[in-house]
């Protein structure tokens, strides 16, 4: 069976966040027509990060979104999340983390950067995978870029459904012209997390 990946995630930053700030950022990106929110905190302790996952689990549903929570499986069963998304080097794990699972409507996503990887994750059998960086980003300045020309070419060619990730704004996603695409800057930076889930959403 082939998976749709959401047309637009939210992969989360609380540290451009103080206090509630950052629950009242997704609900209006979700307002915005966010399709889903992957959590994505490496720095938190288990006990904060299924408080979070419970709370984002609540807002998404309100909205109809989808919640993916990255690498941690148990918190994604401990809240119903919709999936679970793996680094790279984790991609050996996805028969195990789905046997673990037990649940085929529970998607399993991987993170890749280039073609080997994306074959990698096909042969594992996730469900989708991310392709970045397409664009410069500032949380790797400096790092080389895949490009537009060359995302596009290994996610043509890739054996499964792959979303574009990596420097995407509201003023690139036309050039990039993909279904799929995560961000964070793009949202979380934005003056109106709504107003910029809406433009990037227009990209589609």
């Amino acid at each position: 069976m082939t998976v749709t990946p959401p047309a637009l995630t939210l992969i989360t930053d609380t540290s451009r966040y103080s206090g509630d700030a950052f629950f009242d950022a997704v609900e209006q990106s979700l307002t915005g027509g966010l399709d889903a929110v992957l959590l994505r905190e490496k720095t938190l302790s288990s006990a904060k990060l299924l408080a979070m996952a419970s709370r984002l689990r609540e807002l998404t549903r309100v909205h109809g979104a989808q919640l993916i929570i990255h690498s941690q499986a148990d918190i994604a069963e401990a809240v119903d999340a919709d999936g679970v998304h793996l680094a790279a080097r984790d991609i050996g794990t996805i028969p195990l983390v789905r046997g673990w699972l037990n649940d085929p409507a529970k998607m399993i996503a991987a993170s890749c950067h280039n073609a080997q990887e994306l074959a990698l994750a096909a042969q594992a059998g996730a469900d989708y995978a991310t392709l970045s960086p397409v664009f410069p980003t500032a949380s790797h300045p400096g790092s080389a870029c895949l490009g537009v020309d060359h995302f596009r070419r290994l996610a043509e060619q890739a054996a499964l459904p792959v979303v574009a990730l990596g420097g995407i704004t509201t003023h690139n996603c036309n050039e990039l012209d993909w279904p799929y695409m995560a961000v964070i800057s793009a949202i979380a930076g934005a003056a109106s997390p709504c107003d910029a889930t809406r433009l990037l959403r227009s990209c589609d």
